[in-house]
C-alpha cells in the first residue's frame, strides 16, 4: 500500500483550505497513492479565535465535505481527515471521516480531548462514544485514531487487536516544550509496541509542529516532513509487518484482554 502524507497550515477560510485538500488529493492520486491522510480539523482554523470551530462547523454533506466527495469519484485512493460537524447542541463532533469513490465510507468522532497543557478541547467539542472501525485500503485494514488519541495506548492496542495493520493518525499537535519530542516518542511507541504501521500526519503553521512521519513495525521512521506544508509517500509492506510480529511477537505474549471503552468516562 501507498501512503501520501498532505501536510499543510489550515486557514481560517473554508474555500481555501478545501482548495487546498484538492490539490493534494489531485497529487497524491497522480503519485499512485492507496491512501491520503491530511491533519486535524482542517475545516477551518485561526489561533486568534478559537471559537471558530464552532462558528465554521458543517455538517457531514455541507459545502466543504460535498467538494472533496465529488473530486474522490471514480477513485479507488481512500482520503482521511478531520474536520468539525455540529452536535444539535452548543458544542461540535471532532470528526474523523473516511471517504472513497465519491462516498463516505467511514466515520469516527474523537475520543480523547485535548484537556491539556492549558488548552480544553471540551469546551468546543463533544466526546464520541465509540471505538473506531476498521476500513480495508488496498488488502490491508486500518485504524482510525485523531491526534490526542495517541497518548492513550489503550485505544491503539484496541484497533490492533480488532485486525489493523496500520494506524492513521490527523493530528493538529500544538506547539511548545517538549511538545515535539512528545509527538516522535508517542508515535513511535504506538508503532513499535503493536507492531504496527502509524501514518501520523501534522497540521504545521504558526500554531502547530507539522512533522508527519511514518513509523514501521519495528519503531523506523521511513518517511518524514519538516515544519512547512510537503506531500510525503511512503509505502507500507505487508512483509514487514509480518517480519515484526515473527521476531517481535507482542501481541500473541500479552496478559492482558483486550481493552474496552468506558463510556461512563465521556
Amino acid at each position: 500500500m501507498k501512503v501520501a502524507l498532505g501536510q499543510f497550515a489550515v486557514s481560517r477560510e473554508w474555500q481555501e483550505n478545501a482548495n487546498t485538500c484538492l490539490r493534494l488529493m489531485r497529487e497524491a492520486q497522480e503519485g499512485g497513492a492507496d491512501l491520503l491522510v491530511l491533519p486535524e480539523g482542517i475545516l477551518a482554523r485561526d489561533i486568534a479565535d478559537p471559537n471558530l470551530v464552532l462558528k465554521a462547523a458543517q455538517p457531514i454533506d455541507g459545502p466543504f465535505m460535498s467538494q472533496l466527495v465529488e473530486a474522490s469519484r471514480g477513485s479507488d485512493m481512500t482520503v482521511m481527515l478531520t474536520i468539525h460537524t455540529p452536535t444539535g447542541a452548543e458544542r461540535v463532533w471532532n470528526l474523523f471521516v473516511v471517504l472513497r469513490n465519491g462516498e463516505v465510507v467511514a466515520e469516527y468522532r474523537k475520543l480523547h480531548l485535548y484537556d491539556a497543557f492549558s488548552a480544553k478541547e471540551s469546551t468546543n467539542v463533544m466526546p464520541g462514544d465509540d471505538v473506531p472501525p476498521l476500513v480495508e485500503v488496498a488488502g490491508l485494514k486500518v485504524g482510525m485514531m485523531t491526534c490526542y488519541d495517541v497518548r492513550f495506548p489503550e485505544l491503539a492496542r484496541r484497533l490492533v487487536l480488532d485486525g489493523a495493520d496500520v494506524l492513521a493518525l490527523p493530528a493538529a499537535w500544538v506547539k511548545g516544550p517538549l511538545k515535539e519530542a512528545h509527538w516522535e516518542v508517542l508515535v513511535t511507541a504506538r508503532a513499535l509496541e503493536n507492531t504496527t504501521y502509524v501514518v501520523a500526519v501534522g497540521e504545521c503553521g504558526e500554531r502547530n509542529i507539522g512533522n508527519s512521519l511514518v513509523v514501521d513495525p519495528l519503531g523506523v521512521a521511513i518517511a518524514r516532513a519538516a515544519e512547512a506544508p510537503a506531500l510525503v509517500f511512503a509505502d507500507i509492506d505487508p512483509a514487514r509487518l509480518s517480519h515484526a510480529r515473527n521476531i517481535l511477537p507482542c501481541l500473541a505474549n500479552r496478559r492482558f484482554e483486550k481493552p474496552e471503552l468506558n463510556k461512563a468516562s465521556a
